[in-house]
């Protein structure tokens, strides 16, 4: 069934997604804040698991992107767990590992020569009047995710343990973004 078309390639592949920012995580992670409200998404490059070609798009071609049944999962973190959670998915991009983030409502820099833990050199987070301003590590941001993640699949152990208010039962991920 075709739900949308697309003027560019959606690019899912992993060895982009796992490493950079791509397309299809930036659609991903819209598609969330724009279901939620919430401040930030984030989805693990891991998730993604195909690529989305020009031209019409069918519901097969989302369940191929996102096979995997997640619900979206909506919490609030303090500006240090997310920092937390941004190095995390910073800390094997030699090795093309699936944690590296993909986001919404915020913007960072890698700095891929540093050590793992020291990775993320600049953060700023998107704010209601539409501004980036530098992450407060002490500020509480509303956050959305797949439940795979909030759970602390891909060393997101702090999405798990230190998410506040946090709601695990959402929308499919896929129909999420199907409807987007």
């Amino acid at each position: 069934k075709v739900i949308g078309k697309s003027s560019v390639r959606l690019e899912g592949d992993r060895k982009v997604c796992r490493v950079q920012e791509c397309n299809l995580g930036n659609l991903i992670t819209d598609a969330m804040r724009a279901e939620t409200g919430v401040q930030v998404a984030l989805e693990n490059g891991g998730g993604i698991r195909a690529s989305i070609e020009q031209g019409d798009v069918t519901l097969g071609d989302v369940l191929n992107v996102l096979p995997f049944g997640n619900l979206v999962s909506t919490f609030k973190l303090s500006g240090a767990d997310l920092l937390a959670a941004l190095e995390n998915g910073a800390s094997k991009m030699e090795e093309v590992d699936g944690r590296f983030l993909q986001v919404s409502g915020l913007r960072y820099e890698v700095d891929s020569s540093k050590p793992a833990g020291s990775r993320i050199v600049k953060v700023e987070v998107l704010d209601a009047q539409g501004e980036y301003q530098p992450l407060d590590e002490k500020a509480m941001y509303s956050v959305a995710t797949n439940d795979f993640m909030r759970g602390g699949g891909d060393g997101y152990e702090m999405l798990a343990e230190k998410a506040v208010d946090a709601y695990d039962f959402g929308s499919p991920l896929d129909q999420v973004l199907a409807n987007y």
